[in-house]
C-alpha cells in the first residue's frame, strides 16, 4: 500500500487481536456497535455466513482504520460483501483519507477474488470513484435523552405525549434482561410482527448469538399485562447511546400502549446507565415506522449507503419496498404463520 500504512485481514479467531480492535472501536465516538468484531462474528454464526475485518496499521503497527465485513451468500439474492451484515450502519472507520481509499480499494479486490458482485457499505464517508451513494431510501432518528421522565414526556409532541401517559396509567409490568424467560417471548412476538409486515423472519440463532456476544451491552425490555407479553424490544448500548434494534408486539399492544411504554422505559434505562443519546434506528422513507418516530419528536436524517457493483452486474436489491417485491410481500403475508416461520429463516439469513 501507500507509504505510511498497510492493510491486512485481521485474525478474528485470535483473542488478543479481537480485544485490540474492540478497544480501538470503543474509543471512537463515531463508531457503532456494527463495527465491532462481536457483531460481525455473532451475526455470521447465527446466519451461517462469514465474518472478516480489514485493518489498516501505521508503520509502528498502530491501528489507523478498519472496515468490518460480512460475506453474505444466498441462492435467491446472490453474493455480497456487506459492512456490516444485518446492520443499519457500518462502513469505513478512519480519520485518514488515504487509509479510507486504501480500504475501499482492498474491499473491491476482495469482492472480485471472492466472486461477490455487490459491495454495500452502510455508513461512513463516500469511498470515491466507482461507487454509488444512495441516501433516498432510509432515515435515521436520534435525539438526546432528557434529564428525567417528565422532561422526556415534554420532548414528545402533545398528541403522542398523551398516548404515553395513557400507557403509564395502565401500570404495565416492565422487565429487563437477556435470560431465556425474556428471549422466548421476544422471539415469538418478533416472528408475529415480521410476518405481518410481509418479510421473512431471521433465525432465532442470530438473536441468541448477539445477546450472548454483547453481554451487558445488549438486553431485552418486555412489557406485559397480567402475565401476557405485549411488547418486547432487544436493545444495544454503545458509545453512550441506547438503540432499540429489534421489536415485536402482540395484537393487543396498541390498545395497551405497550409499545410506547417499552420505548419510554428504554429512554429511562439509558439515562440510568449514563447514556446521552436515544438512537431510534433507521426506517424506510415513507413508512409507518418513520412516521411513528416523528410522532415521538425525532427529526429524520437521511442515511448514506455506498454501493459498488462489478462490471456487467446490477447491485443486488433487497429492499422490500421495491416494486419488484410488492407481489412477493403480498404472497408472504398470505402464508400461514407456521409455514412462514419455518421457511423464513432460510431466506432471511441470505439478506444480510
Amino acid at each position: 500500500m501507500s507509504a505510511g500504512f498497510s492493510i491486512a485481514q485481521a485474525d478474528l479467531d485470535d483473542p488478543q487481536t479481537v480485544a485490540e480492535i474492540e478497544r480501538w472501536i470503543l474509543a471512537r465516538p463515531d463508531s457503532t456497535p456494527f463495527h465491532r468484531p462481536a457483531w460481525l462474528k455473532a451475526v455470521a454464526r447465527g446466519n451461517g455466513q462469514s465474518a472478516h475485518m480489514l485493518v489498516a496499521r501505521d508503520d509502528a503497527g498502530a491501528i489507523t482504520g478498519l472496515l468490518p465485513l460480512n460475506c453474505i451468500h444466498s441462492p435467491l439474492f446472490g453474493r455480497a460483501l456487506v459492512s456490516s451484515g444485518f446492520a443499519v450502519d457500518g462502513g469505513i472507520l478512519t480519520d485518514d483519507a488515504r487509509v479510507a481509499g486504501g480500504l475501499a480499494a482492498e474491499v473491491v479486490r476482495l469482492a472480485e477474488t471472492w466472486s461477490c458482485p455487490t459491495i454495500e457499505l452502510r455508513g461512513g464517508d463516500a469511498p470515491g470513484a466507482g461507487w454509488i451513494t444512495k441516501s433516498d431510501s432510509y432515515l435515521g432518528f436520534t435525539r438526546p435523552i432528557a434529564a428525567d421522565d417528565e422532561a422526556e414526556l415534554e420532548a414528545c409532541p402533545r398528541k403522542h405525549r398523551a398516548e404515553v401517559r395513557k400507557g403509564l396509567a395502565n401500570e404495565l409490568d416492565i422487565r429487563f434482561g437477556s435470560h431465556q424467560s425474556l428471549r422466548d417471548p421476544f422471539y415469538a412476538l418478533y416472528c408475529r410482527t415480521v410476518h405481518n409486515l410481509g418479510t421473512p423472519v431471521f433465525p432465532r440463532a442470530m438473536f441468541e448469538e448477539v445477546l450472548d456476544a454483547f453481554g451487558d451491552d445488549a438486553e431485552i425490555v418486555m412489557v406485559s399485562r397480567d402475565g401476557e407479553p405485549l411488547t418486547a424490544v432487544a436493545a444495544l448500548y454503545h458509545g453512550g447511546k441506547v438503540m432499540p434494534y429489534w421489536a415485536g408486539a402482540d395484537r393487543n399492544a396498541r390498545a395497551a400502549r405497550s409499545n410506547e411504554i417499552a420505548y419510554f422505559a428504554l429512554m429511562r434505562r439509558g439515562r440510568e446507565r449514563g447514556c446521552h443519546t436515544f438512537d431510534f434506528g433507521r426506517s424506510k422513507v415513507g413508512t409507518g415506522t418513520a412516521n411513528y418516530k416523528r410522532n415521538w419528536g425525532f427529526e429524520p436524517t437521511p442515511l448514506a449507503y455506498h454501493i459498488h457493483a462489478a462490471p456487467g452486474h446490477e447491485p443486488r436489491d433487497i429492499n422490500p419496498l421495491s416494486p419488484q417485491y410488492a407481489r412477493k410481500v403480498a404472497l408472504w403475508k398470505a402464508l400461514p404463520k407456521g409455514v412462514a416461520d419455518f421457511v423464513g429463516p432460510w431466506i432471511a439469513r441470505g439478506l444480510g
